[in-house]
């Protein structure tokens, strides 16, 4: 090949690849974050990457997402199919930009093979064609959950979300964070009764919801943009900035009550926010670890009630690391039935790659293996294959070296992966039955009767997890 004919091999643009270590730190936290969602109930589903573009904007625009279209590219030698068959683009398609949406249209296919209420977890990957910058990318893993019901579904299951977050952040170990509750009827309700008109509710909403992204400024600016006055603008910034605790955030809510006019739905809203907070302290989640936040409204415009966002304290310039909050209407778009539900979304990829880069979180080993097996001589080859596999058998994982290089080599290699133990095995230590164990952290090398070996491992591997 030419060298004008050389293939640009490199990466598309937020598009990401993992090394080993980071594959296996993402492949840990989605473990971690698997047996939390199952002790809750939640079963796993999978759902096409593709799907027809009505179905992905059945609800409209979903915030700022940009679909990613599909068409086949055939070979030029088959391009007359395509013109012959006439297929001129009848049928749209579209890589899924969430799993929400497509969940939606999961449930009204199978409607009548599915248990309501209807929990299920997805960790797949998802597709945004938006502008690719540090720790957002255009493919990325989402870990989501949700439950949905037929007819109805109690406001407990709003509450459970906040366990199940407090559950998976501790679980991993990245310090302290802060999961942010809201009602967007409290929002809504609270608008209305400062005369924001119906048709700007919405827009309200959005704007609100970008308080951390662009400021004070630039937030009312914006609601004047829409048409609200400047009482109105003030009115809603001082809401949406009410502090305090749980209890006295609550307080103000319902002492509001008394004094707004039509305050129907903002009463509903503080009456779901109080039901779902009670839940939560019930399910024993630290106050510590939640409050009110009534700027946090999500962007996305099928949410209709509780919502979630979650903050790394110390960290914020991160934004949220897990988010989400109820929905009425999605699923009943494609059935025509009531059909609540409530989820959350831990966009597992941007989290990983922001906590290695604050160095919250460190990337794994480059390989599972903590033992290697040195290739001393080729005619020992049967003893290190049946060492090797008595050590897996007792639950080790180990590289048998099939290398020819000298030992010192074998173990740079070994050290290189971070494999904390060598098995050596000579011609005497053979005849003997024996075995060198080398610890490549310390530097020390013991003997070991092989057949007590895997229980030495055993406890020295126990102690560096301990330790």
């Amino acid at each position: 090949m030419a060298k004008a004919d050389k293939i640009n091999y490199s990466c598309p643009s937020g598009f990401p690849e993992f090394l080993p270590g980071e594959k296996r730190l993402e492949s840990y936290l989605m473990d971690t974050i698997r047996q939390v969602f199952e002790r809750y109930g939640f079963t796993p589903i999978e759902t096409p990457a593709v799907e027809r573009l009505e179905v992905l904007q059945a609800k409209g625009n979903q915030g700022d997402n940009i679909v990613y279209g599909l068409s086949p590219i055939l070979p030029p030698n088959r391009q007359a199919e395509k013109d012959q068959a006439g297929d001129s683009g009848s049928e749209e398609r579209g890589l899924k930009f969430d799993q929400t949406v497509p969940l939606a249209a999961y449930i009204a296919r199978h409607l009548n093979a599915l248990n309501f209420p209807f929990a299920r977890y997805q960790m797949d990957v998802v597709f945004r064609g938006e502008r690719a910058k540090d720790g957002r990318f255009r493919q990325f893993r989402q870990c989501d959950i949700d439950v949905v019901g037929r007819g109805k579904l109690s406001l407990l299951y709003d509450a459970q979300i906040p366990a199940i977050i407090a559950e998976i952040f501790e679980a991993i170990k990245i310090g302290d964070f802060l999961i942010r509750i809201n009602n967007r009827k409290v929002l809504t309700g609270f608008f209305a009764s400062v005369g924001v008109l119906v048709e700007n509710i919405v827009s309200c909403i959005r704007i609100v919801d970008t308080v951390e992204k662009v400021g004070e400024v630039k937030v009312k600016k914006a609601l004047k943009e829409i048409g609200l006055s400047e009482d109105q603008v003030e009115k809603v910034w001082d809401f949406t900035n009410i502090k305090g605790t749980v209890d006295d955030v609550l307080d103000k809510l319902k002492s509001m009550t008394k004094t707004v006019e039509n305050s129907e739905v903002l009463s509903q809203g503080i009456y779901e926010l109080e039901t779902v907070i009670s839940g939560v302290r019930n399910l024993g989640v630290s106050d510590q670890r939640f409050c009110i936040d009534l700027s946090i409204a999500r962007g996305l415009d099928y949410y209709t009630g509780t919502v979630y966002e979650t903050t790394l304290i110390g960290h914020e310039a991160l934004g949220s690391i897990c988010s989400g909050g109820r929905y009425e209407e999605l699923v009943g778009t494609f059935i025509g039935e009531k059909m609540p539900g409530v989820g959350i979304s831990i966009g597992l990829t941007r989290l990983m790659s922001r906590l290695l880069k604050a160095g919250i979180l460190e990337s794994f080993a480059p390989t599972p293996a903590t033992v290697m097996v040195v290739n001393m001589q080729e005619s020992l080859m049967a003893t290190y294959l049946d060492v090797s596999q008595k050590l897996r058998r007792s639950g080790m994982n180990v590289i048998t070296s099939f290398d020819g290089r000298g030992v010192g080599k074998q173990l740079q290699q070994a050290d290189k992966q971070k494999i904390p133990f060598c098995i050596i095995i000579g011609s005497e230590e053979a005849a003997a039955n024996m075995c060198s164990l080398k610890d490549l952290r310390t530097g020390e090398q013991m003997k070991v009767p092989i057949g007590s070996l895997a229980d030495v491992l055993k406890q020295r591997l126990s102690n560096i997890i301990s330790g």
